[in-house]
């Protein structure tokens, strides 16, 4: 039997191959997709015919079957993976399909190679060479139990190479390495700086440990204790240190007190550290020493809910009226009118640092003989603090008040923030009580309840830790420090 093989970059290219060695009684038995192209497996009709009638009717489809596969190739008989038994029978069933008559073969094969041009339009994969007649697909539910069926891979995709998987460049590697070791490198060093530095002086090494756990700052703590004088037992250490933190401490103590003083004042500072209650305290007990006469009361806080009668409401029970003002222009007419008071005190909006009205509202108070007060809470954070008086500080001394001593756990933050910035504290506040709570600004008193021993807290540092606040360097010294 002449079974002849064409290969060609595609298939219709290949079909015009085998039509010109057979003609128009082509008949194509196989084909399938190579590393090459497509390979076809073609054959004429009339050799097909002369094969069926030469073969018996008993012995044809054995036969048959036999001397079809014998002419098909070697390579065509098994398939990648397979073992030798499943080629065989692959084989025997493409003979023994091919033993049907021509007629039926040549519709089978026209059906066959319509459905593969359909299935290239659509963009399917080639199904091979073991196409069978078409059939009504029966749906099949996979089992729960049974994993999903994967499908099997062409030759193409068993032939095409892998593609390699880009490694990370052995510079990187290097880089991320060195850096690696440089951190482990400064870690042991600030750590030997600081054993080092605690062997050499044990004493200072305990008061930075005081001082960082009482809320000083490293900045601040590590200024102090590099001016220390050596060969200062435990004690005198000590009192060095507090005598240190009173002299750079500015209060009032030497000059005459915010009442006797007298004068147009403007408590400013954030949302919630009491300058309503304070303004309170100051009127009222202007009002006890000189008279209801000599006190005059304004509030700005056109913001919050019910300010202008809390305010109101305080005064009353002093005999004094409070005024409202809503721009400049007004708060400028109620001074002109509060001119002969001894003192006037002017309640303003609580405003975080960040917020766009702060401005405006300072603005208002740009008026001739109006000084600021900034309020500042005695319990707040550090850093909190810190944003507070920078935001508000204005020109020339920055005047403050210290509320909410009760409620401090720490003294540290805020005596750290009024020594770094140099402000003049001109009173404290430690209660709700109008108008009892108040009190002058005493350095000495406030650096002793700084210093005493707090309970444990979790924020508070370790020994091992100090060794992160010896080794950073110091960025610049907090003012002018006197030691």
């Amino acid at each position: 039997m002449n079974i002849q093989r064409f290969t060609a970059s595609t298939s219709r290219q290949a079909l015009a191959k085998a039509r010109m060695a057979f003609g128009d009684e082509t008949l194509i038995l196989a084909n399938r997709s190579t590393d090459e192209g497509v390979e076809v497996l073609a054959t004429g009709e009339s050799t097909l015919a002369l094969e069926q009638r030469r073969l018996a009717p008993q012995a044809r489809p054995a036969s048959f079957s036999n001397r079809v596969r014998d002419q098909f190739p070697e390579e065509l008989r098994r398939e990648p993976g397979d073992n030798d038994r499943d080629a065989q029978e692959q084989v025997e069933d493409d003979a023994a399909r091919l033993a049907m008559s021509t007629l039926s073969f040549q519709d089978y094969v026209r059906d066959r190679m319509l459905r593969r041009r359909q299935e290239a339009l659509s963009g399917l994969p080639d199904s091979g060479a073991t196409d069978r007649p078409r059939q009504k697909p029966k749906p099949v539910l996979p089992s729960p139990a049974s994993p999903p069926a994967t499908a099997k891979p062409n030759r193409a995709e068993l032939a095409a190479p892998a593609k390699p998987v880009l490694a990370r460049s052995s510079t990187d590697s290097l880089v991320d390495e060195f850096h690696a070791m440089k951190a482990l490198i400064e870690d042991r060093f600030n750590t030997l700086t600081w054993l080092g530095q605690a062997r050499h002086n044990p004493i200072q090494s305990s008061l930075m440990l005081k001082l960082i756990r009482a809320g000083f700052s490293p900045l601040l703590a590590r200024t102090i204790l590099e001016r220390m004088p050596e060969g200062v037992g435990a004690a005198e250490s000590m009192r060095w240190v507090m005598a240190i933190l009173e002299r750079n401490l500015r209060t009032d103590a030497r000059s005459k007190p915010l009442l006797e003083e007298g004068g147009v004042f403007a408590l400013v500072g954030a949302t919630g550290v009491g300058k309503t209650t304070t303004a309170a305290k100051l009127a009222g007990l202007c009002a006890r020493a000189q008279g209801a006469a000599s006190v005059g009361l304004i509030t700005l806080d056109t913001y919050r809910v019910g300010a202008h009668e809390q305010l109101r409401a305080f005064g009353r029970t002093m005999g004094v009226v409070a005024h409202l003002a809503h721009d400049q222009a007004a708060l400028q007419d109620l001074l002109g009118l509060l001119a002969n008071k001894k003192l006037v005190l002017i309640d303003t909006t609580g405003l975080a640092p960040s917020d766009p009205r702060k401005q405006d509202m300072l603005k208002v108070l740009e008026l001739p003989g109006v000084n600021r007060l900034l309020v500042l809470n005695a319990g707040g954070q550090g850093d909190a603090i810190d944003n507070v008086v920078s935001s508000f500080k204005g020109a020339g001394v920055q005047q403050a008040l210290l509320t909410k001593l009760d409620e401090a756990a720490k003294l540290g933050p805020v005596l750290d923030a009024a020594i770094r910035h140099q402000l003049l504290l001109r009173g404290l506040t430690m209660g709700q009580k109008v108008p009892e709570d108040w009190a002058r600004a005493d350095a000495a008193n406030l650096v002793r309840m700084s210093m005493r021993s707090p309970s444990k807290s979790a924020f508070d540092p370790s020994a091992a830790d100090l060794g992160f606040f010896y080794s950073q360097p110091l960025p610049g010294q907090p003012g002018a420090l006197h030691a």
